[in-house]
């Protein structure tokens, strides 16, 4: 497994990118309703701020800002 270097600052901007495995697959837009609501329970047992988020049919683009003294963006994102 690869050793990833992260910098974690608390209360800090990150910007993320999660590909499917599948390049042909719409999965993301084909279940969007579903990811909308993982977000939205998320946000409330886990608080960051969406600066933007733009969702493809293989691919997903994300920037969020987390709470002053947080900065795991790592676990928020596999949660979804």
């Amino acid at each position: 497994m690869p050793e990833y270097r992260r910098n974690r600052i608390p209360g800090g901007c990150y910007f993320f990118t999660v590909n499917l495995l599948d390049r042909n697959s719409d999965a993301l837009v084909a279940h969007i309703d579903l990811r909308r609501d993982a977000v939205r329970k998320l946000r409330m047992s886990r608080p960051f701020h969406i600066d933007a988020w733009v969702v493809l049919p293989e691919h997903m683009h994300a920037v969020w800002t987390l709470p002053r003294g947080d900065s795991d963006y790592s676990g928020r994102r596999r949660a979804i």
